[in-house]
């Protein structure tokens, strides 16, 4: 029985991140941002957010609501290709 040697690792605490948009904006209206203002991002809301471990994406997903908390669904993960379809190739 061989051991993965890098077992050792899977108890290290990383840094989940999830980025819901971003905005660019003048130096002006950032220093003139004030308790209840609204900054438009640049992500539609029914679009995936990133979701990045120590800053390095590794999936995409979905914001959903578990008990009273955000929670994420996980939609794709970075460098894997999409579940192959079940069905026969067709014949020419």
């Amino acid at each position: 029985m061989h051991s993965d040697p890098l077992n050792f690792l899977k108890d290290v605490d990383v840094r989940l991140s999830v980025e819901l948009g971003g905005a660019l904006m003048p130096l002006r209206e950032v220093m003139a941002l004030r308790e209840d203002s609204v900054v438009p991002l640049d992500r539609l809301t029914d679009e995936l957010v990133d979701i990045a471990v120590n800053g390095r994406r590794i999936a995409r997903g979905e914001v959903v609501v578990q008990g009273n908390r955000f929670a994420l669904r996980i939609v794709e993960m970075e460098g894997h290709e999409p579940a192959a379809s079940t069905a026969e190739p067709a014949r020419a």
